[in-house]
């Protein structure tokens, strides 16, 4: 197995393992922080919480919370990663500056310069424009080939070399996307549970009780409060990174234009 693959299974494994570990952790958090008896009247957490704390009353919230906080941890932990591995991919600089410094040292046809300084930008971008490189100057020495199949064969190096990189940035994007979906629908889920038993406390024959119903309303109101925070969180983390990607991938595009465009000019002073 080559170290691409192993570096790939192991990241699929990270992901693997991310959702059914957080939802764990959310549910521990609930049952023994927010259901911790001490925050409840008469030290029993099926009577109403102490007043103004806050954890009891989202522990009323049901089975929902934990699952809804797996959610949350599961957005906040693949925001960390997403952080970590989008900033290796731009590199040691800025990605504007080092494209610039590209453009500029590919437009003087100093091919040896424009490596030098992919090596110590390193990440995503300098990788492609390696690659790119390379073939630029491997299609300057070839003979055989006329000036259009030249072209053809660095742009072909340009695009093969992008499509190896960008999927590792937009990696687990669509986990963080799917839950900004799903974190809503799930404190729907719970809002509709709460005022069902709310609903059943006010049914109940002669006078309603008055803790199951704010026990329901308490559960609809956490959910959602919960849901939604959860839902707005990973939109923002998903609109942010894909920005993020969107930037490295103009920049690749750009140094590639540049490339191609600076071996057409070259080609043809040399005819």
């Amino acid at each position: 197995m080559s170290k691409q693959q192993s570096g790939g299974s192991a990241k699929s494994l990270f992901a693997a393992l991310v959702i059914p570990i957080s939802i764990a952790i959310g549910f521990i958090i609930w049952k023994f922080v927010m259901g911790d008896p001490s925050r409840f009247q008469d030290n029993n957490p099926e009577l109403n919480p102490l007043p103004g704390d806050i954890l009891a009353t989202m522990y009323k919230g049901g089975y929902i919370v934990p699952i809804l906080m797996g959610c949350f941890i599961t957005v906040l932990t693949f925001s960390i990663e997403r952080f970590i591995t989008i900033g290796k991919s731009k590199g040691n600089g800025s990605v504007e500056g080092f494209v610039r410094n590209i453009r500029s040292l590919v437009a003087s046809n100093d091919v040896a310069g424009a490596k030098a300084a992919c090596s110590k930008q390193k990440g995503s971008i300098a990788n492609v424009v390696t690659a790119g490189l390379e073939m630029y100057e491997y299609m300057l020495a070839d003979k055989d080939l006329d000036k259009e199949r030249k072209l053809l064969a660095i742009q072909k190096e340009l695009e093969e070399a992008t499509t190896l990189e960008l999927p590792m940035l937009s990696k687990n994007l669509v986990i963080i996307s799917t839950i900004a979906s799903i974190a809503t629908l799930l404190g729907l889920l719970g809002t509709v549970i709460g005022m069902i038993r709310a609903f059943a406390a006010l049914a109940t024959a002669g006078a309603p009780d008055a803790v199951a119903l704010s026990t329901g309303i308490s559960e609809a109101l956490n959910n959602t409060a919960l849901g939604i925070g959860t839902s707005a969180l990973a939109i923002i983390m998903y609109n942010y990174f894909t920005s993020k990607i969107d930037n490295i991938t103009y920049g690749i595009d750009e140094a590639g234009y540049s490339i191609v465009q600076s071996f057409a000019s070259r080609y043809k002073e040399q005819k």
